[in-house]
Parts: C-alpha cells; sequence; structure tokens
C-alpha cells in the first residue's frame, strides 16, 4: 500500500469517527429531549392533581343517586362573565339543579360581595323563570358570610332567605370605580394625544379630566340602574321588607337585623334547611365546574390581564 493511500484510509476513518460520534450524539439528544418532554408532562399533571384533587378521585356518583334530595348550587366570589361565579356557569348549575327528577328542593347558597348588574339580572331573571316553570319546587336562598349588592340582587328572587347572624346583608347601591392621572402626567412631562370622534368618546378616561357634564351623566346613569335595583328588590320581598330609604342608601346589615328589616326571613344553614325546611337532608352539588384544564390556564394568565385592564381604566364599569 502506497503512502497515499495510508494518508486517504487514516482521513476516512476519521470522517467515519466523526460521523458516528455525532448520530451517537443526535440519538442521545432525541432520548434527553423525549425524557424532558415527559418530565414536563408529569409535571403538569402533578400540578392538576394538586389544585384540583377533586376531580382525579373517585367519580362522584352522587348525582344518579334516585332517592329525594335537597341540590345545592354555590354562588362564591365576585359575580363577572369572567369569573367562576359568571351568570352562564351558576345558571348551569340552577338549571339541572330543577331538572333533576328527584330535587326535591333547591339552594343557592350565597357568599358574594356583588358583581356586575348584567350577570346579576341574568341570574335573577332564569330563578324566576325556573321556578314558574317548576312551581313544586321550593327555591331558597342560603348567605354564609356575605350576600351583598349583586349579591343579594340574586338572592330576592328566592322563595326565602335564610342567614346566619353574623352574615353581612344588604349594600343596596350602585359604584363606578376609576382613578385619575391627569397631573401625574403633567408632572413627569407625559402628553396624552387620544383621538376621538364622539365629544364624549373619553368619558371615563383615567388620563383625561372628567367633566362636569360627564360627571353628571354618569351619576345618572349611576342613578337609573339603582332604580332598576331597587324595584327588583321591592318584587323579590313585598311586604315583608320593614325598612324605609335606608334600605337603599347602600349600608349594610348583620343578619340578624337584616331579619328584622324584612331582608331575610330567618336563620339557617343550607343543611338546615334541607333537613327542617325542605326535609330532604341528603345534598347533592349541583355546581358548575369548569374543566380543569381550562381553570389551569385562567389562573396563569388571567390575573395578569385584569390587572392590566384596572390600571388602564378598562374595567371602570358599574357593579353592584
Amino acid at each position: 500500500m502506497s503512502y497515499g493511500d495510508k494518508e486517504n484510509g487514516w482521513e476516512q476513518k476519521v470522517v467515519e469517527r466523526l460521523a458516528f460520534d455525532a448520530l451517537i450524539e443526535k440519538r442521545r439528544a432525541r432520548r434527553w429531549n423525549i425524557f424532558f418532554k415527559f418530565l414536563f408532562f408529569m409535571y403538569l399533571v402533578v400540578l392538576l392533581v394538586l389544585w384540583f384533587p377533586e376531580k382525579f378521585g373517585e367519580a362522584d356518583l352522587s348525582k344518579l343517586r334516585v332517592e329525594k334530595h335537597t341540590a345545592l348550587v354555590e354562588l362564591d366570589g365576585i359575580i363577572s362573565s369572567d369569573e367562576k361565579t359568571s351568570a352562564d356557569n351558576v345558571v348551569t348549575g340552577l338549571r339541572e339543579a330543577f331538572e333533576d327528577k328527584n330535587t326535591k328542593g333547591v339552594i343557592l347558597r350565597i357568599n358574594s360581595p356583588g358583581g356586575t348588574p348584567v350577570q346579576a339580572s341574568y341570574i335573577n331573571k332564569e330563578i324566576t323563570r325556573l321556578r314558574k316553570n317548576y312551581p313544586d319546587t321550593p327555591f331558597y336562598a342560603v348567605v354564609s358570610d356575605i350576600c351583598a349588592s349583586g349579591g343579594y340582587y340574586v338572592a330576592v328572587a328566592a322563595d326565602k332567605i335564610y342567614v346566619n347572624e353574623s352574615s353581612i346583608v344588604g349594600s343596596i347601591g350602585v359604584r363606578m370605580d376609576n382613578f385619575g392621572f391627569v397631573e401625574t402626567l403633567e408632572k413627569l412631562g407625559i402628553e396624552q394625544r387620544t383621538l376621538t370622534a364622539g365629544k364624549h368618546k373619553t368619558i371615563g378616561d383615567p388620563f383625561s379630566p372628567l367633566e362636569d357634564e360627564d360627571r353628571v351623566f354618569l351619576q345618572s346613569l349611576l342613578d337609573k340602574m339603582h332604580l332598576e335595583f331597587i324595584s327588583v328588590v321591592k318584587d323579590g320581598r313585598g311586604d315583608r321588607l320593614k325598612g324605609g330609604e335606608e334600605l337603599f342608601s347602600g349600608l349594610f346589615w348583620t343578619g340578624r337585623e337584616s331579619i328584622s328589616l324584612g331582608l331575610a326571613d330567618g336563620l339557617g344553614s343550607a343543611s338546615s334547611v334541607a333537613r327542617d325546611v325542605i326535609e330532604a337532608e341528603e345534598i347533592v352539588d349541583f355546581t358548575y365546574e369548569e374543566p380543569a384544564i381550562d381553570r389551569l390556564f385562567e389562573r396563569l394568565g388571567a390575573g395578569a390581564i385584569k390587572a392590566l385592564a384596572g390600571i388602564t381604566g378598562i374595567a371602570a364599569t358599574p357593579t353592584l
């Protein structure tokens, strides 16, 4: 073998060796890639199990039972379209509760400081409709910690309202929250450049001054919503109301005081109402639950979006 052949053979072996090492490295990288993907998947599964254990345990067969029961729906939190207590979610649970042929009575357990007028109105109207369609199925609102503003807007649609002695009840009023940063921008030397078509298009903009004319308009808007709220309360409670105009001033009272004012009917919990009033001690929970994966992504991203909306004034809508 000549010197040239030896040199070519040596170079070929080096190339083959490099190619072989590259192939091994590629296979190793692929295995690590698969391993890390699997690890990430297992991490998500563990998170889901830890955050929503009730969804991964034994299947809930309670709704399949044939005996008569009390149907329970929870309204826990702010009543808003982007919350778990949105009208769609609450109404879905209520419909299933009324439609179940073994439901002897329905309880809406409320723990809410309020929410948007539209969402609260949707729930109130749907309760009224369901009560007409199922006249033999009594419907009761049970208050835990708080039933204020929009929460009470919903509660007045019930046959009766039961509270705890220390519950907070009332706050029949409307509010609109916003901030003003006009002087702050001036001090920082920042110029706002918002172009509009329409004289009042920037009404409520935190970076623009609130003109007297706009203030009057917004107050009128809130007053109209307040009158609608008062009308709903009077329709729902009727002659049971024993207080005067202070009932509609935005004040709130303890559960025991609310009974004396006619805002509530008696003391009770979900268990006692099911046992003593509906006379069906077994309680079946019909509260609507969103899919676990949807709630996971909401927790990861919705908070930041809401915070940004609040800062910029986008969320400056009336609330009950």
